[in-house]
């Protein structure tokens, strides 16, 4: 087993302070292309699947069959931050298949957007499900499950849907799933290795709309992820800022516990990275890292130096330091 390779570096008054460490896999046309750490490495991947758990809603006919557009789809591959577009968007959806909040699995959070924090607390509400920033994805959930006449309790193992996730994962990503733990939002998570995630994400940026029914499947959620990055995650958040710095040209997916994905479709190309100390900082400027030496991302644009690069600044605005990429990352 290959250690992790230190890939992000923290200093600060000219010492370097801490060192985050990862596996990384580049998957082309012809395999893998380059890595970093351990290819083979077993790691959930929490919310940087969603494109292939929303594969189901397309698959089986239930977005066409609903009118679904673009940022239906967007929004079912979507870590959001629980703004007010996001939460008028989970709840619109739900009411078009005549179902409501209650009819989600995924549990109550406080919206992470400021906004719709404050309101919530100036009207003395609570969050609610829609608040939740996995609703997208089960608004896609329900909606299979309710095409399929399969039951309410989708996030169950044995579920059709979830029978369905599990096949179209081990599918894509070229290996038996590894097993499967339960994601923050309740639904299972299959765990996979990082070079089968990057793989998968190959797959996703190598499918074309005249393809077979998977590939026109993978491309119309690849695309609608890139043309609405504001659904994907939120104002401020590393996917958004980074897909539209991209000119909506690349899919970007975050997870939980530092795991990144790329779709690069113009080169072909699929990008699967894990921090292993499951700092978000890490994981955001090693995949900055990953897209500038892919010829993808400007090293100069504002939303690539927020991450890497940039210097960094304390709440006075005095310089504190800045994070760089680690030494032989990226080659």
């Amino acid at each position: 087993m290959t250690a992790a390779h230190p890939m992000v570096e923290l200093w600060r008054g000219g010492l370097l302070e801490s060192t985050h460490a990862g596996h990384a896999v580049i998957w082309g046309p012809e395999g893998i292309e380059d890595s970093w750490g351990d290819p083979d490495k077993v790691i959930f991947p929490r919310s940087s699947c969603k494109m292939i758990q929303a594969l189901p809603l397309v698959e089986t006919g239930a977005a066409d069959a609903l009118g679904l557009t673009p940022a239906h789809l967007a929004f079912a591959c979507a870590s959001h931050q629980g703004e007010a577009r996001h939460v008028k968007l989970a709840g619109d959806w739900l009411a078009a298949i005549g179902l409501a909040e209650p009819d989600l699995r995924c549990g109550a959070h406080e919206p992470y957007d400021r906004d719709e924090r404050n309101r919530l607390i100036k009207s003395d509400e609570s969050p609610c499900q829609l608040h939740n920033n996995c609703s997208g994805k089960h608004c896609g959930f329900l909606t299979v499950a309710r095409h399929l006449k399969a039951g309410p309790e989708y996030v169950e193992i044995d579920h059709p849907l979830q029978r369905m996730i599990r096949e179209a994962t081990e599918e894509v990503t070229g290996e038996t799933v590894a097993g499967y733990g339960i994601d923050g939002c309740s639904a299972p998570n299959f765990a996979v290795t990082v070079a089968g995630l990057a793989r998968a994400m190959q797959a996703f940026a190598a499918a074309r709309e005249d393809g077979d029914g998977r590939a026109r499947a993978m491309q119309r959620l690849a695309r609608a992820m890139a043309t609405h990055p504001e659904l994907v995650a939120g104002e401020g958040r590393a996917c958004t800022e980074l897909m539209r710095a991209m000119g909506h040209a690349v899919a970007l997916k975050t997870g939980a516990e530092a795991v990144f994905v790329a779709i690069l479709p113009e080169q072909k190309r699929g990008i699967a990275l894990k921090i292993v100390d499951g700092g978000t900082r890490g994981s955001e400027a090693a995949i900055t890292a990953l897209l500038i030496r892919a010829g993808v991302l400007d090293p100069g644009h504002p939303a690539a130096l927020k991450r890497l690069g940039g210097v960094q600044r304390n709440w006075r605005g005095l310089e504190t330091g800045t994070v760089r990429a680690a030494p032989g990352f990226p080659r």
